[in-house]
């Protein structure tokens, strides 16, 4: 796949997340404070640190690339690494923002623990979908080699 068609890709994930990501923190924020005002303005100023990080993320993850002929069985164990490695950055993000807005550091940390296991849930279903997109994918050698394997 062409580079520009890898950044478009990774721009459409990065929008489909977010706003997957921010419905959830948005929720949490307003049932742990009790003020939708609140988990509002934690949503929106998510909006805006995590588009950035998670595609500074993605971009990461390109590099690091895959190998061998391994490639099938990787996928699963690679998506759940990314996972990970995101739900770290987006819960100290959230964590940050939640206890900056709210004043209390409880109400971070609350939100960030909460957090921790819902978009652990959504992150990994969001990859297993894009995996099965073919968004951005212009090469039928690609494709194939891609959306043919064990998923």
């Amino acid at each position: 796949m062409s580079e520009e068609v890898l950044v478009k890709r990774h721009l459409a994930k990065t929008i489909t997340w977010r706003i997957v990501g921010t419905i959830d923190t948005i929720i949490i924020a307003w049932v742990i404070t009790g003020n939708p005002l609140v988990g509002l303005s934690i949503g929106g100023t998510e909006v805006i640190t995590k588009m950035a990080l998670y595609y500074f993320h993605e971009r990461v993850w390109l590099k690091l690339g895959y190998s061998g002929n391994a490639k099938t069985i990787l996928y699963r164990y690679r998506h759940f690494a990314k996972t990970i490695t995101w739900r770290v950055i987006g819960t100290l993000d959230t964590t940050l923002i939640a206890w900056i807005i709210s004043g209390d550091p409880m109400i971070g940390l609350k939100v960030g623990g909460i957090e921790i296991v819902t978009k652990m849930v959504l992150y990994y279903l969001h990859e297993r979908i894009w995996h099965r997109s073919h968004f951005g994918v212009n090469n039928k050698e690609t494709q194939a080699e891609n959306f043919t394997t064990i998923r």
